[in-house]
């Protein structure tokens, strides 16, 4: 493995003139700043994905528990495989952390859709424990780095 090149301090006039990390790397990646467009893209594309992968398990669930037509079990199974399609629209490039927030998501989405879908109401556990979540996964997803 050969050593990271040398970065330079070389002004080519752009916003980052100085491409120099503390530890002596180039880090001429660019920054990536939250606007209102990008959270709002964030949360619909978060809303997405929950309503896709709890939808699609929920068609899956219906057709094997409560012996619903295996064209539901179909259908969910596709829109699950859409569901892995849409946290790539994400604005950020962070895997791991994007994936990590939906999980908080997910919490509290799955809720909604048991109450909604099935009547199964959430509980004060339920709730505080959603609340928990959707705080920890914004405090992730808006830390400022």
């Amino acid at each position: 493995m050969s050593d990271p090149a040398p970065c330079s301090s070389i002004d080519d006039g752009s916003s980052n003139s100085n491409a120099c990390a503390d530890d002596g790397t180039d880090s001429s990646k660019d920054v990536f700043t939250w606007t209102v467009a990008t959270v709002a893209q964030a949360m619909a594309l978060m809303l997405a994905a929950g309503m896709a992968e709890i939808g699609g398990g929920w068609l899956i669930w219906k057709s094997i528990r409560d012996n619903k037509p295996a064209w539901w079990a179909v259908l969910g199974s596709l829109i699950l495989v859409a569901y892995g399609f849409i946290p790539t629209l994400q604005p950020t490039d962070e895997f791991g952390r994007i994936y990590a927030v939906y999980g908080g998501f997910f919490i509290v989405l799955s809720f909604l859709a048991g109450w909604g879908l099935d009547g199964d109401r959430p509980d004060k556990g339920d709730i505080t424990g959603g609340c928990i979540a959707m705080v920890g996964v914004l405090l992730i997803l808006f830390w400022p780095r």
